[in-house]
């Protein structure tokens, strides 16, 4: 009685102990699918113009549809922004307000423990027609 008893629970760790190890398989497959993202597959540019803020055109190409994070920081490194996304074509429009004469916002495309920066100066003059002056740093 006691033999079977013993077998029954041997089994039973058996059998818990392959399903962990399959899912931990399965896992480690994903994390091998991750693709790696390179900065042409990221645009920044500035858009344009607006009475109160400047605005940005932040474009990713994402064919595998991985999720990633866009953040974006200001020149003292505090977040502004931060979002998840999966899109395969992303393309999204940011309006940061006109709070200073100069700025110089980051924006950061991470996806797993890979991330592309692109830093911007953007000064603002009244003699100017447009008013800004952008540059890519």
């Amino acid at each position: 009685m006691k033999t079977s008893y013993f077998a029954a629970v041997v089994l039973l760790l058996v059998m818990v102990s392959a399903t962990f190890t399959s899912k931990a398989n399965v896992l480690s497959g994903k994390e091998k699918e991750e693709t790696t993202i390179s900065e042409k597959q990221v645009t920044v540019q500035y858009a344009g113009n607006e009475d109160n803020g400047v605005v940005f055109r932040v474009a990713f190409d994402n064919p595998t549809a991985q999720k990633f994070t866009l953040i974006i920081k200001n020149d003292a490194g505090d977040v502004l922004y931060n979002g998840q996304f999966n899109d395969a074509h992303f393309s999204k429009a940011i309006h940061l307000l006109k709070d200073d004469s100069e700025m110089n916002p980051v924006f950061v495309i991470r996806s797993g423990n890979q991330k592309i920066e692109n830093a911007f100066k953007v000064s603002i003059n009244a003699d100017l027609a447009d008013g800004v002056v952008v540059t890519k740093q």
